[in-house]
């Protein structure tokens, strides 16, 4: 598991540089006008003069202190040494604190919008907070001017990343301002698009290449209420994906697989097929077993083993729709067979793992692996190498 955040030793001049993301350079041939725009990753004994700030390892300070004497620089754990050029982090020069906000050469950069969310859901792997982060919003309107044009996706997320609605649509007009060709998945509960005003208001972005992922747990109203701890959910969020359908926009349905959710899985995607028939693609989703889900295991979990027949049912039941559907988060081992070609390498590849089981496997490369968490706490009972 990558580590995205932790301490480190700062030697700082000027607190004011680090109130905006930071973007690391490599290149030690990069133009001095460009260099006070950058901090310069130390690796290998490559140094290079001139850059605003540097950001080394332990080892090179050790044996080169006096030429950092007079120059601003962290001393970061050797835990990072997967940064490179044109990642983005965040230096907290009075905490001593680093965060990595952005990966260049990964699939799955994704950008908390906000820790605020008017659901509670049993299986919240980011539990929602009241407290004001609107600190956020200012960081990722630093941050994207930032991200290489080159990135093919990124992601917003949250909490409800639309919990502040002209912020949200502030930053999705700056997404597609600077990045105008990568691709961007937002994770939402929907039910803000029950408002048909803002649903146009994200429609007339005209974004190139956008799909808002929505959770939807049970074709029962009261079930679905339950899982997010919500009244009115249900149909809020139906409304709001029907509303983006409208507006011709991309809209997902995510169904996360648990006790709970499991029971009413067949009659939920017959549902979907009868009255959504016009979603862009549908995941079933294993369980992360983060924040609200290690509360509440004792209610959520079931071995992935035992919902196969289930999971393969339900499956069928949107393919014979023509439904495009993908299964997320499950190892090979534990579906059945038929619906392997629906399994996709989804977790993200800062906490994708793998079980000492796996280490024979002849498909580990095409499976989906696990969840840290789900090492750590968690998983079913019938591993074994195909």
């Amino acid at each position: 598991m990558l580590k995205l955040f932790g301490n480190i030793k700062n030697h700082i001049f000027d607190d004011n540089l680090f109130v905006n993301p930071i973007k690391i350079s490599t290149n030690a041939n990069l133009p001095n006008v460009l260099k006070n725009k950058y901090a310069y990753l130390i690796n290998d004994n490559n140094y290079s003069e001139g850059f605003f700030h540097y950001i080394v390892f332990n080892d090179f300070f050790e044996k080169n202190k006096e030429i950092l004497d007079t120059k601003s620089y962290s001393i970061i754990p050797d835990d990072f040494k997967y940064l490179s050029n044109d990642d983005i982090v965040s230096i907290n020069p009075n905490q001593n604190k680093i965060r990595v906000l952005f990966r260049s050469h990964s699939n799955f950069n994704s950008i908390l919008v906000t820790e605020q969310c008017n659901h509670y859901c049993l299986m919240c792997s980011q539990p929602p907070k009241p407290k004001d982060d609107s600190y956020l919003l200012d960081e990722i309107e630093n941050l994207i001017p930032l991200i290489p044009r080159y990135t093919k996706e990124i992601g917003f997320t949250g909490g409800e990343p639309t919990t502040n609605r002209d912020r949200f649509l502030k930053i999705l007009r700056l997404t597609k301002s600077y990045l105008p060709e990568t691709s961007i998945h937002i994770l939402s509960n929907g039910r803000s698009f029950r408002d048909f005003h803002f649903a146009k208001s994200y429609a007339d972005l005209e974004l190139t290449d956008s799909m808002v992922g929505i959770p939807l747990y049970s074709d029962d109203p009261s079930l679905h209420n339950y899982i997010v701890q919500s009244d009115n959910a249900f149909d809020e969020t139906v409304q709001g994906i029907i509303n983006l359908k409208k507006l011709n926009q991309k809209v997902e349905i995510r169904i996360v697989l648990h006790r709970l959710s499991v029971k009413r899985l067949i009659q939920l995607c017959e549902f979907i097929g009868r009255n959504l028939l016009f979603v862009d693609h549908v995941a079933l989703m294993g369980l992360e077993i983060m924040g609200f889900t290690r509360a509440n295991l004792q209610e959520l979990w079931i071995d992935p083993f035992d919902y196969k027949d289930k999971l393969s049912q339900a499956t069928s039941i949107l393919k014979s729709y023509g439904l495009n559907a993908s299964i997320y988060n499950h190892q090979l081992c534990v579906v059945n067979e038929n619906v392997w070609p629906f399994c996709r390498q989804s977790i993200s590849d800062w906490k994708n793992e793998f079980a000492i089981e796996c280490q024979t496997c002849t498909k580990r490369c095409d499976c989906g692996g696990f969840f840290s968490s789900g090492l750590l706490y968690k998983h079913s009972d019938h591993l074994h190498p195909l």
